[in-house]
Order: C-alpha cells, then structure tokens, then sequence
C-alpha cells in the first residue's frame, strides 16, 4: 500500500473514472474527465494505492470552503468523499491516518463532517470530533438557510483558536457556508 497525493489537473482518466464509481453519486456517474477538472478544480486528491496503481480509498480536500460565523469569514480546508474500494480491510483508516499526518506537516486548518453513525470509525482513528456542532451549520439552499444533514465536525488539523471557535457553535451561534457564485 502507498498513500499519494494528487492535484486534480494531474489525475488520469483512469483514475478520474475510478473515483467516480466509488463516490457513486448517481448526478455525477455519467460526468467526463474535463468537467471533473473544472468541477474540482479547487481541490486535492488522497489515495491509498495498491502496487498496480488501484485506488484502495480516496478522499478528497475541498480549498474552497468557508464559514461565517459572528460576521467573521473562515477558510478551511474540508475533507470529503471518504470511501474505500473494499469495506472492513483498513484502508479507509489507513487513509485517515497518513491524511492527518500531512494537513498537520503543512500546517492546513482541515476540518470534515460526519453522520453520528460514523464516530466509532474516526474515533478509533484518533480524529477529534466536535458532536451534534455540524448541526449548527446552515447551508442556503434557495433562498433559506437550512440545518446542515451531517452532526459532527471532524478535526484533522486545527488550531485551539479555531477549535474553540467551533464548539462555540449553538442555535444560538451558527455558522454559515458562503458558496461563492
């Protein structure tokens, strides 16, 4: 197993084809190489390889994500699109773990959310998770602003500050995602 990091500009067709079919996301199944650049141009992609070069799992760090919270605009790194090739043989946790070593050499303010379902893994994983905080974000989805579906915030990499900042999130304190247009 090798873990590798790539940016989307130097993924191969077959790669691009290989990640697709694991996410599964039936909106982007039938998605070509080029728009996928364009698409996930603000990203980066991490992957446990085998030694002929197959994605054993991936993850994806999205640069383009940013929160408001109390009026003040924060820019995170955010993990998403965790999914093994083969479920229950490690490489997941695998990835998790070279993941966090390597937001944490370069210093990446890198968070990630979860479904309650889902502590156990990143727990024996030894990722940080700030629970029911993911809640308190809202996403605007036409004109209201709605509860984000995930429940926990996953700290790969993040300051105290920025921790705080976090678990300071309330109904009465939200976050919002700024999408730029």
């Amino acid at each position: 197993m090798k873990y590798q990091v790539k940016e989307t500009k130097d993924l191969t067709e077959n790669e691009i084809e290989h990640i697709l079919q694991l996410w599964d996301i039936s909106a982007w199944n039938s998605m070509k190489s080029a728009y996928f650049r364009t698409f996930f141009k603000d990203s980066e992609f991490h992957f446990i390889m085998d030694t002929y070069e197959n994605i054993l799992a991936l993850m994806r760090v999205n640069f383009d994500f940013t929160l408001q919270i109390a009026g003040t605009d924060y820019s995170f790194a955010e993990a998403v699109g965790l999914v093994s090739a083969h479920k229950k043989k490690g490489y997941g946790a695998a990835l998790v773990r070279h993941f966090k070593e390597n937001v944490i050499q370069r210093n990446l303010d890198t968070i990630g959310f979860c479904h309650s379902d889902l502590r156990p893994f990143y727990e024996k994983c030894s990722i940080e998770i700030l629970h029911d905080k993911a809640k308190m974000i809202k996403e605007s989805i036409g004109s209201e602003w709605v509860n984000s579906e995930d429940d926990d915030i996953l700290i790969f990499n993040a300051s105290k500050e920025t921790k705080e900042l976090l678990n300071q999130l309330s109904a009465q304190n939200n976050a919002y995602l700024i999408t730029k247009e």
